[in-house]
Parts: C-alpha cells; sequence; structure tokens
C-alpha cells in the first residue's frame, strides 16, 4: 500500500482562528521501499508566509525558529516557502511526479497518515484553498498509536512519545518540525508492514 505521512505545525490549536505555519508530506510505499532510508524517500516541505499571523503564546514560541525563518527577507524567494492558497497545487504536484493518479474530477487522492492526523492535522488542511478540489484524504487514515497501544493498561491511544519508547527508542524526542514529524511516523509504522494481524485471528466456532 502506498500513504503519504503529513504532518503540520500550526500558529494555535483552533482551524477557524489559527493558521497552518509548516506542512511536509512524506511518500512511502509498503511493498517497495520499507528498506529504503527515510532520508531517501520523497519528500515535500513548505514553510507559509501570511500576510499576519493570529497565534497562541504556546504555539508560536514552539514554532519560534519556524516563524524567524518565515520572517528573513533573504528567504523571501525560497523555494520551500510559499503562500497559503500555493501550497496545496504545489503538493499536488509533487504526489503526481511520485506516481498518484487524479481521479475523475482531476482530484488526487491519498491515504493519510499522521499522529491525530484525523482529529487535528485534518481540520486545518480543510481551510487551505484547494482541499477537497486539488488534493483530498481517503476516509480512513493510518495513526501509529493504534499500532502502540496496550489494550489491557492504557486508558487513552498512546503519545508520540509513548509509541518510541515502545518501539524500543532510547530517547524518545518529538522534533515540532513538519517534515522531521512526518518521517518519524513512517519509522514507526514501519515494522508492522510484514504483521498482518488479521491473519493471527482465530475465528470463532460460528465463524465471527
Amino acid at each position: 500500500m502506498r500513504y503519504v505521512s503529513i504532518d503540520l505545525e500550526m500558529s494555535g490549536p483552533d482551524p477557524l482562528r489559527h493558521q497552518v505555519l509548516e506542512l511536509a508530506a512524506v511518500v512511502e510505499d509498503t511493498r517497495r521501499t520499507s528498506a529504503t532510508p527515510l532520508g531517501e524517500l520523497p519528500a515535500f516541505r513548505r514553510a507559509l508566509r501570511h500576510p499576519e499571523i493570529c497565534g497562541t503564546a504556546g504555539a508560536l514560541a514552539l514554532n519560534a525558529g519556524l516563524l524567524a525563518e518565515l520572517a528573513d527577507k533573504n528567504k523571501r524567494d525560497a523555494p520551500d516557502i510559499c503562500r497559503p492558497d500555493e501550497v496545496l497545487p504545489q503538493l499536488r504536484e509533487f504526489l503526481l511526479a511520485n506516481g498518484f493518479k487524479p481521479n475523475k474530477k482531476d482530484c488526487v487522492s491519498v491515504v493519510m497518515a499522521g499522529k491525530n492526523v484525523a482529529t487535528f492535522d485534518l481540520l486545518f488542511l480543510r481551510e487551505l484553498p484547494g482541499w477537497g478540489t486539488l488534493v483530498r484524504s481517503e476516509p480512513a487514515t493510518l495513526d501509529p498509536a493504534a499500532f502502540y497501544l496496550n489494550w489491557q493498561k492504557d486508558s487513552r491511544l498512546p503519545t508520540m512519545l509513548i509509541c518510541q519508547a515502545r518501539a524500543g527508542q532510547a530517547e524518545p524526542h518529538v522534533a515540532h518540525q513538519a517534515l522531521a514529524d512526518a518521517l518519524e511516523v513512517v519509522r514507526l509504522l514501519r515494522p508492522f508492514y510484514d504483521k498482518p494481524f488479521y491473519k493471527e485471528v482465530q475465528l470463532g466456532a460460528d465463524g465471527a
């Protein structure tokens, strides 16, 4: 299966008030590239320049380096910085260049992966110009939390840090940088490519 790991950095938690500051996408094909080093996977990253930014103190402090990059006049024409209305057309071109095909309505539909992607990032993606017409997500998404869940002990889905610890990482760390975190999701999902758990499920006597 081919999927796209997507991660965003935002100026705050409200998709109607706050803005996407950075978007990254990594293409992974579970049938072909599981042995490919993460740094060699097709990757897309854009910082988004807004006329004004509205945000919370915590989110802005977390993205201080990104804000400095966006404010740097020497990077005004940098290829990985664009306006919000440009990012999805550019993402679509990246996806087409990496083998994705548009549907009959010329929209590229992808299986998305990410930590909390369906309940958080997707809400912000829907506010970007072109979402649903240029690029859209398949209804089901991949979240590594489901693969690292302890069904007997957990009271909620595990965080990224807990997933990393359960994957055996000596020093769990969340970069809060879109490309690094998108790659980390791929790293967490890779151990499960050759473990089709549905084959291990023992059917009951009634076949249910």
